[in-house]
């Protein structure tokens, strides 16, 4: 027997000799060659079955089961971990992210100029920016001093108490130039009592704290330098020239075949094609990069692809240290408590007027007991027990839209009312949609993550919604309740980017007041968080604080009602975190649903 192949062309040539001689040899090969050619015309009518079976039923193949494509690519990135992004190279220019989208009408050019002017940030004066960490702001050098009375040295409860602060260098030198990020506190953990205090930067090393007197008993002072001069300097260049320091991910799917592209809402278009998901009614910019082999109506989900590394240098890095200059409190030259007495009873009423701007000065509320008492006129109530949850929400839709923070009320009031059952959407955990009723009290609780940029693990491109799109699909009326909470995953970007998007959202508010004037809009702001290096330079709350004071300016005026949240975690004794612990939760609840069941709501607004 002799078997010769060819590899070139893909013949293969059997030759078959036995021992009976070449001529039956020859009907041998012959014999073997029809059943060849037979079996190759049955073979090449599977094949040509097969591919008119595909093409046939092409979109079946396309709409599987959204759970089960997602099980086969969580199956290949096990098999696969090693993907590497080809990321983009980011060109540095504020511009071409902040002015992405639709063009903006004159007076929103004004109100943004504006509003960038208001959260302007004193910084060093130009060309005299520390080179090395010794010539920055030390906490641990740095100092504050209580400010006496006018008269004799007491206090009572109305008046109002004022610390100056003189930040120093690691060398012991006082500083000249303003800038640095302080948090002020009063409080008093023996009273469970705390209230934010108002930081003035007088733009020469030093500052003022003031606090209004709220309380009988101890007082004490807390001054904390969250961030040096210098190290904001370098947030507000991250913030304006690296928005891709955040980057996203998009899964396209067609069939078998799969790809994975970087998405953003500002990609440089002059490296690779682009899938432009810019949304057709709000304007609001997103790209992600071409799949090589697929076409872009072909993107199944969006997610969070990572943190870009190495954005600093050396140098800088060493002003992003925990426990030496994030978060570090400043100590006190003498004593840094008093003892605050009950309330004059011949004040006269010239005396009321020494604070010539009172109501700057005011805070929204304070802790006493570990209970939040706000000073905005309602009536906090305690809804301690799930039947008075239930008999506020009762025959009521409340629509919950926003980041998690605001899930995470979602999640807390169906943890304490039994009787809101999760209906299950086969939602992925933590991202949502979803969706709690309880049928006995007419209840339905809803919650959907706002538009992107967000960073969440995985959402379904056809769950990603703008919160102005899901408003203006809103009847409304006074048992309709909205609650936001947009704030934590814009803080790579320039404020340009949440200033447009802030004002969609609240175009939107105005269309859903003017139809149904009853319906209820509580804004949850946003609040403080721990911080080490790598969270300083994607989180900061020197990001949450602009963000928030924007926040704050656009909505004032208009028919929607504040939960508090940055002063709330600002004044409470508990550590800072991104999602706040359950009795910062609960009070935020409380004063939710006093919102909601309260008569006096025109009277509380922003």
């Amino acid at each position: 027997m002799k078997i010769t192949q060819r590899n070139d062309d893909f013949i293969v040539g059997v030759t078959i000799q036995s021992e009976t001689g070449p001529d039956h040899g020859r009907q041998e090969e012959v014999t073997m060659c029809r059943y060849l050619s037979k079996y190759a015309l049955i073979f090449l009518f599977l094949a040509l079955s097969g591919l008119i079976f595909l093409l046939h039923n092409i979109h079946t193949v396309e709409n599987w089961n959204c759970h089960t494509i997602s099980a086969l690519y969580q199956l290949q990135s096990r098999i696969q971990p090693s993907f590497i992004f080809n990321l983009p190279t980011f060109h540095h220019n504020r511009t071409f992210c902040a002015h992405l989208g639709q063009k903006p009408f004159p007076e929103d050019e004004l109100e943004e100029r504006y509003l960038l002017n208001s959260i302007a940030w004193p910084g060093p004066p130009p060309g005299s920016t520390p080179t090395a960490l010794r010539q920055t702001s030390d906490p641990l050098h740095s100092l504050f001093a209580i400010l006496p009375t006018k008269g004799l040295r007491e206090w009572h409860v109305g008046d109002e108490l004022e610390a100056l602060v003189q930040m120093h260098d690691y060398q012991g030198r006082p500083k000249h130039y303003g800038g640095d990020f302080l948090l002020a506190r009063l409080h008093s953990p023996e009273l469970g009592a705390g209230v934010a205090g108002k930081v003035v930067d007088h733009k020469n090393g030093f500052y003022s704290a003031m606090f209004p007197l709220l309380w009988v008993g101890s007082a004490q002072v807390e001054i904390t330098l969250v961030h040096s001069s210098e190290a904001v300097a370098v947030l507000r260049r991250l913030r304006e020239e690296r928005p891709d320091r955040v980057f996203f991910k998009s899964l396209f799917r067609l069939g078998f075949l799969s790809e994975t592209t970087v998405c953003n809402m500002c990609l440089p278009s002059d490296q690779q094609p682009l899938c432009n998901y810019t949304d057709l009614y709000t304007g609001e910019p997103w790209y992600c990069y071409k799949p090589k082999m697929l076409s872009c109506d072909t993107r199944i989900n969006h997610a969070k692809g990572g943190y870009l590394k190495h954005l600093i240098t050396n140098k800088e890095a060493l002003l992003f240290q925990s426990g030496v200059n994030i978060k570090v409190h400043i100590h006190a030259s003498g004593p840094d408590r008093i003892n605050v007495l009950p309330t004059k009873k011949d004040v006269e009423v010239e005396n009321s007027s020494i604070n010539p701007e009172p109501s700057k000065l005011a805070p929204s509320g304070y802790f006493y007991e570990d209970s939040w008492r706000p000073l905005n006129g309602v009536a906090m109530r305690q809804f301690n027990e799930s039947s008075a949850v239930t008999e506020c929400l009762k025959n009521k839709v409340i629509n919950m839209y926003g980041d998690s923070t605001v899930r995470q009320w979602f999640e807390y009031l169906i943890a304490l009312v039994p009787e809101l059952k999760e209906f299950n959407l086969n939602s992925p955990k933590n991202v949502g949609p979803f969706m709690a009723v309880d049928s006995t009290n007419n209840i339905l609780l809803k919650y959907r993550c706002h538009g992107p940029p967000i960073r969440f693990s995985t959402v379904l491109s056809s769950e990603m919604r703008y919160i102005s799109n899901e408003l203006d699909g809103l009847s409304g009326g006074p048992n309709t309740v909205v609650v936001l909470s947009i704030w934590a995953h814009f803080s790579t970007f320039p404020v340009e980017v949440y200033i447009r998007r802030l004002r969609h959202i609240r175009r939107s508010l105005v269309r859903l007041l003017d139809r149904a004037p009853g319906t209820i809009v509580v804004i949850r702001s946003g609040n403080l968080q721990a911080m080490d290096q790598e969270v300083s330079l994607f989180n900061s709350d020197w990001y949450s604080l602009q963000l928030d004071e924007v926040l704050r300016s656009m909505f004032k005026g208009l028919n929607v009602l504040l939960v508090d949240a940055w002063q709330m975690s600002l004044a409470h004794h508990l550590p800072h975190a991104l999602h706040p612990p359950e009795v910062l939760v609960k009070n935020m609840i409380d004063m939710l649903l006093s919102y909601v069941c309260s008569e006096k709501r025109k009277s509380l607004l922003l």
